[in-house]
């Protein structure tokens, strides 16, 4: 909504500075008018009618443009899933449009039309565009000025957001992508009863491992970066229980054997989840890193034991590995990984009453090197084990990863269809306040050029004013552009919300478009002869 209402104010100023020149182009009608006896609120409504129906109509033509652009938005953000939402114009919608444009409308077409009034009807009856060819410049000017500080804004908050998607997208989140599938299961929904997982977990790692090109197999209860989290308050052995102030939460998976190999998350201390730890074996778990530096700081976690509150004893788990850090979560992006640990499928430490984690969901499917599994391989292979267990998706790791990212992907595209679009503004407006400068001050031109100056100098005359226009424009929006930094501070995920490539980007972007929209009718006026100049009067 607020970048929105930046374009919007950009617009505004446009069509303000049209207005401005419309009436400046009138002034010896509305002084002959007003020398005639007209009112003034008779000039004034003529001036803000025009205004209105040009907020009605551009606005009546924008819904029709917002629709189409709707259902485009729509298609890509929900590409992979079906489109939930309808995009059909509603009564509050077109309402809102309405309001919109009356407002604007009247807004920025009394400031013009209140401006046409002002005229002294002997000094504009003598018939000379000198004396009135700098009247409401300030106006104009000003006008610009905002457009540019408000363009520089938007342009650099796409900046910070489409540099904090990349950073997000391309961080090191301690698993591998490549080569892996995700195939999303529900025993409950088939009837499965507890006693029956393990061997279940057991037969669709046999069928799916046997299939061509497949390196290894693996059964979660959740996959990386899948949505899901579980955990809970952790108990140290040795230490009091943990009271309700303190800080003691981690998250938990429950995993089939090697499930950390075929991830590609790393063990740095230690052994993984093996086939060994069956349901008669010792309790254990593997922790992340930030397990270890959270609960055992300096000492080394091999060995020690921890318990769930819930169950009420601290020596339920013995921890055999320390595993990497990686991004299971996806909460909290932006800061570091949180603890996690992980345990075997086979070791039920719950009660029957509360099988909970046990039902395992996910099943990641490693492909060999240079091998591309299919969606009918994978399909075919799970029927094998039970045609009645439901397989609700089956897609590859990378989509999951990236599906992660939808929200913040939408906003910087978006953001920066905005930022280009402001530019654009901005530069339209540059050009006619440079194009309506040049056009008043061409008598003064061909004087110059018929007393010796050369196109050169022409061009730099009407380039110098537009390039005050611009450094006072980015001098206006560099506070805007600050201040929407520190807005955005919370979805920038560790990019500098001042950062100084991205502002310079900004600024070098805006200043060289703004110049060149400017050196279009600069170009123009020097190529006017000095005799077709002094004629224009």
């Amino acid at each position: 909504m607020m970048v929105s209402g930046f374009v919007l104010l950009i617009v505004c100023a446009n069509v303000a500075n049209l207005m401005l020149v419309r009436g400046m182009e009138r002034r010896r009608q509305t002084s002959l008018s007003i020398a005639l006896g007209a009112r003034p609120y008779r000039v004034i409504g003529q001036t803000l009618t025009e205004s209105l129906l040009l907020s009605l109509f551009g606005g009546a033509a924008g819904l029709g443009f917002a629709f189409g652009c709707t259902r485009l938005i729509l298609h890509f953000t929900f590409a992979s899933s079906g489109v939930p939402i309808s995009a059909s114009p509603s009564v509050p919608v077109l309402l809102f449009a309405l309001a919109v444009s009356l407002i604007t409308g009247i807004v920025f077409g009394t400031a013009p039309a209140w401006i046409a009034t002002r005229v002294d009807p002997i000094e504009a009856l003598r018939g000379a565009g000198r004396s009135t060819a700098r009247t409401g410049s300030l106006s104009r000017k000003t006008l610009v000025i905002l457009q540019t500080a408000f363009s520089l804004a938007l342009l650099t908050s796409s900046g910070l957001l489409t540099a904090a998607l990349y950073s997000l997208e391309h961080q090191d989140f301690g698993f591998e992508q490549d080569g892996r599938m995700v195939a999303k299961i529900d025993p409950t929904l088939a009837g499965y009863r507890r006693d029956q997982l393990t061997l279940l977990y057991q037969r669709i790692h046999d069928s799916l491992a046997v299939m061509p090109g497949v390196s290894a197999v693996a059964v979660c209860f959740y996959s990386p970066l899948s949505g899901n989290n579980w955990g809970g308050t952790v108990w140290m052995d040795g230490r009091p229980a943990p009271g309700p102030k303190e800080e003691s939460d981690s998250s938990m998976d429950r995993v089939t054997a090697d499930f950390l190999d075929v991830i590609g998350n790393p063990i740095v201390r230690g052994r993984g989840i093996t086939a060994q730890d069956t349901a008669t074996s010792r309790h254990v778990a593997v922790v992340n890193q930030a397990f270890a530096r959270k609960f055992f700081k300096d000492e080394d976690p091999i060995g020690k034991h921890f318990g769930r509150l819930e169950n009420q004893t601290p020596r339920l788990y013995e921890i055999v590995g320390v595993a990497r850090d990686a991004r299971f979560l996806t909460s909290k992006l932006a800061q570091p990984v949180e603890p996690l640990y992980f345990l075997p499928e086979a070791q039920h430490d719950l009660p029957d009453n509360d099988p909970g984690s046990h039902f395992l969901h996910d099943i990641v499917i490693a492909a060999k090197p240079g091998v591309s599994l299919s969606v009918a391989q994978v399909t075919q292979a799970m029927a094998a084990v039970d045609p009645n267990l439901p397989v609700i998706s089956i897609r590859p790791l990378s989509e999951q990863v990236t599906g992660v990212f939808r929200q913040q992907r939408l906003i910087a595209r978006l953001t920066s269809l905005f930022g280009i679009l402001s530019l654009l503004l901005a530069c339209i407006g540059m050009y006619g306040v440079t194009a309506y400068n040049a056009g008043c001050r061409t008598t003064e031109i061909g004087v110059r050029m018929a007393l010796g100056a050369n196109r050169s100098d022409a061009v730099r005359l009407i380039l110098g004013g537009a390039f005050w226009l611009i450094i006072c424009g980015i001098a206006v929006g560099m506070p805007l552009a600050f201040a929407a930094g520190r807005f955005l501070g919370n979805q920038l995920y560790g990019v500098n919300p001042f950062s100084p490539s991205v502002t310079f980007v900004a600024v070098a972007a805006l200043g060289l478009s703004a110049l060149a929209a400017s050196l279009v009718p600069a170009l123009r006026t020097s190529r006017i002869s000095p005799v077709e100049a002094l004629r224009a009067e």
